[in-house]
């Protein structure tokens, strides 16, 4: 039998063997719980992401996860992180700032992510904005456009537009290009919808239109015939509608009342499946549209259209792109400068003129972006640019 002569005795080989597994196995312990943001396992970065999965803005996750899934895959054909597998752990915030609490809190404390994408709805990001801070991990939005996000910390981003640029611009569309002297303004009631109802009044009366009135609902609601109604009775030239799915029956409810006012909306309705399910009543809808457009030529929105295509089956919209960015965006932080918040942070803020699916990105001092707006126009189930 194999023996080492230690001080006191024999020591077998086999106990030998044993005895320094187990010293091996306790120094390694050591050293991993001292490094702050752990990851799972070896050869694994992970990274979070808290979407509405289920409730009435599901839709919207879903397409993000696509956009995400497809992006987290084509980093790790790529190499992945540092030569590591890059895994998304996904929570769901049904929309809902509580919900989102939680998430952010089980992702940060006990998955120790150092990054997270999401939220989608601004209340969520709002929410959990001031947490991201104090935990210092990086939060990075593709969706949340509530102009307070501008002020939310230094571990906060986003790579979408803020409202400040969209409710204004649309405002000053609505005054001097379409010559539209009063408008009235129906709008989901949470910080998405507060929002942009604020940017395009201040906007639009500033310019010398009316706004005639200001109609909100709870979001999930279903019966918009009371603010309809209310909307009618003072003959607007156009309703500046702000929501999410809501924006079905809007529509459907508006022309059954029989309101022919010219209708003007959000990025939101920048969604093919949702303009389907208005079964028409949503045709001549004047919109806001962000740089991504399927159509376009330009080499990465082209080359992320026919991937999404080929994984889908189905043709991608705005919110898979920006989450398929938020993602390649993560990932080349984590190369370029290392898998801690603060070397991902340092380096998203560091990142200019980076060509993505839904556009070109460069985020400025606060974490914010700024791209072009387009705008388009229902035109037989389709969009069409505003001539």
């Amino acid at each position: 039998m194999y023996w080492r002569k230690i001080q006191g005795g024999v020591l077998t080989m086999l106990q030998f063997r044993v005895r320094f597994a187990f010293v091996a196995l306790m120094v390694s312990l050591v050293l991993v719980s001292g490094c702050g943001h752990k990851q799972s396992a070896r050869h694994v970065v992970t990274i979070g992401a808290i979407l509405p999965l289920t409730g009435e803005a599901a839709k919207y996750g879903t397409s993000s996860k696509n956009g995400i899934d497809l992006a987290v895959s084509e980093i790790n054909k790529a190499g992945g992180v540092h030569s590591n597998k890059l895994v998304v752990i996904y929570e769901d915030d049904q929309a809902t700032p509580a919900k989102g609490v939680s998430a952010f809190q089980k992702l940060a404390t006990v998955d120790k992510v150092p990054a997270i994408i999401g939220a989608m709805a601004s209340s969520v990001t709002l929410a959990v904005a001031p947490i991201a801070n104090k935990e210092k991990v990086v939060l990075l939005s593709p969706m949340s456009s509530n102009p307070k996000i501008t002020e939310s910390g230094d571990y906060v981003f986003r790579n979408c537009v803020s409202d400040l640029l969209e409710g204004s611009d649309m405002a000053k569309c609505a005054f001097q290009r379409l010559k539209l002297r009063r408008v009235a303004i129906l709008y989901i009631n949470n910080d998405y919808g507060v929002g942009l109802r604020d940017v395009f009044r201040k906007t639009y009366t500033e310019q010398g239109g009316q706004v005639v009135a200001a109609e909100g609902f709870a979001q999930g609601a279903t019966d918009f015939r009371s603010q309809l109604s209310k909307i009618r009775a003072t003959s607007p030239d156009a309703v500046y509608l702000v929501g999410y799915n809501e924006m079905i029956q809007v529509f459907k409810q508006a022309r059954q009342l029989g309101m022919h006012a010219q209708f003007l909306s959000t990025i939101m309705l920048n969604d093919p499946d949702l303009v389907k399910k208005t079964e028409g009543a949503s045709e001549g809808a004047i919109l806001t549209a962000w740089a991504y457009d399927p159509q376009s030529k330009d080499k990465a929105m082209r080359g992320f259209v026919e991937a999404y295509k080929n994984r889908y089956g189905t043709e991608p919209d705005v919110f898979a792109a920006q989450a398929y960015d938020a993602t390649k965006l993560i990932a080349k932080a984590m190369n370029d400068s290392g898998v801690g918040p603060d070397n991902i942070m340092k380096s998203l803020y560091s990142i200019k003129s980076y060509p993505g699916a839904s556009g070109t990105t460069t985020f400025d001092r606060n974490g914010d972006v700024v791209k072009p707006l387009r705008f388009l126009q229902v035109s037989n189930g389709a969009f069409i640019p505003v001539k």
